[in-house]
């Protein structure tokens, strides 16, 4: 039978219609095996009537008949009709009687038909990469501070200029149960320091190691921290010892000592290629976002709501890794409104599925293969990332199916080069 199109481009609808003789010796089959299990008081394993079986287990016999023949025969229905879906059949007016066949109708989604147009009149920006001297010498300034080294001062208090060791604990002034207070056992405070939160300078100012001091800091609305902005916090701060900051000399020893350098100038170029290659990278990104904007502009189409609920879930999974990585415990993230956080990812990640089918329709027409030494690289590189042997993540890759996964994210990502070289 004819699948129905409904109005919505993605999604299908089918009767399907199984065979009463396949019902029968699916079901006969069924009996067959119940005989061999079941056991029934007044009768030996294995020799149950089948009349008994069908009356006993009537019910369960018909579930598993269902379970058996509805998904063989939805398959073989969409095969034969050319539909390959893209979600799991919902099912409905399921009808199945011995004798009588089976016959149900089944709901699903299908990819949609992508025609990719105007990619080749897509233009971007290739902005040329400046990097000033002052720049470098900011980023030879950090370098040098990284290597700093702080030795003790001994008979006197705390002055500007001085770093103060100290032992820490800071209790939030208001209630709030995400604010959670602080603990630090040896941490270097700056006296005087830009960074520095002013109450620290001005009650640690003069004070001797050992001593003890005790007030309050307010962190202003703006402050980097998000744990710590706009909130009050008590402090309780030990002086455990006063250091000097000293700096090494920016000098061609100090090229040798931070690494495969001769010279002070080789650390200098070392520093402007990696800023340049940040940020033509950056530019190239940016460049690149607006040029798939531009392209699911240009070229609308409804995606399948499994897909979007796919991308949804993957960027959610996403974000909560990165949640935990910044130190947030399973029980504050199952205190989370999923359901808000499901619909405010839907938007994105509707245009990264429209994205992502787009570019696979550019790779089609231009002929974009991924060869098998680029996914070895990929594999090599998750392989040392993961200290593990490549042979072992091939082999699993290749068994969950991310194989595929990987090529077609290579696949496409080389079809976004395509556009962004062709763009100029």
């Amino acid at each position: 039978m004819s699948p129905t199109e409904t109005a919505e481009s993605t999604k299908r609808e089918i009767e399907v219609q199984v065979p009463a003789e396949e019902v029968t010796r699916e079901t006969d089959a069924l009996i067959q095996k119940y005989q061999k299990l079941a056991r029934i008081p007044g009768f030996r394993a294995g020799h149950v009537p089948a009349s008994i079986i069908r009356q006993r287990f009537k019910q369960d016999i018909q579930n598993d008949v269902v379970d058996a023949l509805v998904p063989k025969y939805f398959r073989k229905e969409t095969e034969r009709l050319g539909l390959v879906p893209v979600s799991q059949p919902r099912v409905t007016d399921l009808h199945v009687h011995e004798g009588e066949g089976l016959h149900f109708k089944a709901s699903f989604e299908v990819m949609p038909e992508v025609k990719v147009e105007g990619y080749k009149e897509l233009r971007a920006e290739h902005p040329a990469v400046n990097v000033t001297e002052p720049e470098v010498e900011d980023q030879l300034k950090a370098l040098q501070e990284s290597k700093a080294t702080y030795s003790p001062v001994e008979g006197r208090g705390l002055q500007d200029g001085d770093f103060a060791q100290v032992s820490l604990d800071g209790t939030p002034k208001e209630e709030d149960a995400n604010t959670k207070p602080v603990h630090m056992d040896d941490v270097l405070v700056e006296i005087g320091g830009k960074n520095t939160m002013p109450e620290f300078t001005e009650n640690l100012s003069g004070a001797n190691p050992g001593d003890e001091r005790t007030f309050d800091v307010h962190y202003p609305d703006d402050f980097s921290d998000e744990r710590l902005r706009g909130k009050t916090f008590a402090y309780k701060v030990k002086v455990n010892a006063i250091k000097q900051k000293s700096l090494p000399e920016l000098n061609d020893d100090f090229a040798k000592e931070v690494g495969d350098f001769k010279t002070l100038d080789e650390v200098k170029q070392r520093i402007r290629e990696g800023m340049e290659h940040d940020r033509k990278h950056e530019a190239e990104r940016e460049a690149k976002d607006k040029l798939l904007a531009e392209l699911i502009r240009r070229n609308e189409f409804e995606v399948p709501e499994a897909l979007v609920e796919h991308q949804v879930d993957i960027r959610l999974e996403r974000g909560l890794r990165a949640l935990a990585a910044q130190g947030m415990s399973q029980e504050h993230m199952k205190k989370m409104d999923f359901g808000r956080l499901r619909a405010g990812q839907r938007e994105q990640a509707v245009q990264e599925v429209k994205a992502s089918l787009l570019l696979e329709k550019i790779a089609d027409t231009e002929n974009i293969q991924v060869g098998d030494e680029e996914i070895n690289q990929e594999v090599e590189a998750l392989a040392k990332q993961t200290n593990q042997a490549a042979d072992d993540i091939r082999a699993r890759l290749t068994k969950d199916g991310a194989l595929d996964r990987i090529r077609n994210r290579i696949r496409n990502e080389k079809a976004l080069d395509f556009l962004y070289r062709q763009s100029a």
